[in-house]
């Protein structure tokens, strides 16, 4: 079938068009790059035509609460109502785990409301939470070091390579919805300052990282916050198996 990727240009989205070509399905990609604006509308209509899904994995271009709750609330109503004009039967929105137990972060405020809307909307829908990408830690230090140190949440997370996330929204784009939540997650739960040590250590780079929870992530997060429940999908790639193999890491250079 037809499976249109919201946010299809960005990281996620791209692993996402490559695992529904991959499953014999053939992708449509939601972006304003291609002439298609979820926010007003435009493009939506004649890009959705003949789609029986849609994967939402887009993002907020903002980190206040207020204007992500605006952003993920108007697009989600604007998919949907276009969604709802072409028949299609399934709208998947990719979110994060533990987004109800962490009531600070103002992405996550956006991503509850994102979810709110699309569970209420007359499309039926599956929410699919997520834990951190492998690649998170690394994020991490780039947005907080200064003058080589790096403040860092040791948060515990269980991250999931996103290849493995990207067939997983492609799977459940092709199942019954479930008009609730799912979990998936990746094998093993990691330590976030570790995590950053030893992707910096691979990448032969310098930075002093000082564990705190005074930067971006509040205490709010700490503990079991953002780990899987028991019910979670689990899935295969180790967070040491994307150190040996992603190219940014330097896999399979000399």
């Amino acid at each position: 079938m037809k499976i249109a990727v919201v946010g299809g240009t960005g990281l996620t989205g791209r692993e996402v068009v490559r695992a529904v070509e991959a499953r014999g399905h053939e992708p449509v990609v939601i972006a304003r790059s291609v002439g298609v604006d979820i926010i007003t509308g435009v493009g939506l209509d004649d890009a959705l035509r003949g789609v029986g899904a849609i994967i939402d994995v887009s993002n907020a271009p903002t980190a206040d609460a207020e204007a992500a709750r605006a952003f993920f609330g108007t697009a989600t109503s604007t998919i949907l109502a276009a969604a709802a004009r072409a028949g299609v039967g399934h709208h998947v929105v990719l979110s994060i785990v533990g987004i109800d137990r962490v009531a600070g972060n103002p992405h996550y405020a956006g991503k509850r409301r994102q979810e709110e809307v699309a569970l209420a909307g007359s499309v039926p829908a599956t929410v699919v939470r997520a834990t951190q990408f492998h690649d998170f830690a690394a994020m991490v230090v780039s947005w907080s070091t200064t003058d080589g140190v790096a403040p860092i949440a040791p948060l515990l997370v269980q991250p999931i390579a996103v290849p493995d996330l990207a067939g997983v929204l492609v799977e459940v784009a092709g199942q019954a919805p479930v008009g609730g939540i799912v979990e998936v997650a990746g094998p093993k739960t990691e330590d976030l300052v570790d995590m950053a040590r030893r992707t910096l250590a691979v990448r032969g780079e310098t930075v002093e990282l000082v564990p705190s929870w005074q930067g971006r992530f509040t205490v709010e997060m700490a503990g079991e916050v953002l780990l899987p429940g028991p019910a979670a999908r689990i899935a295969p790639t180790t967070f040491e198996q994307w150190l040996a193999t992603d190219p940014a890491n330097g896999a399979g250079s000399a």
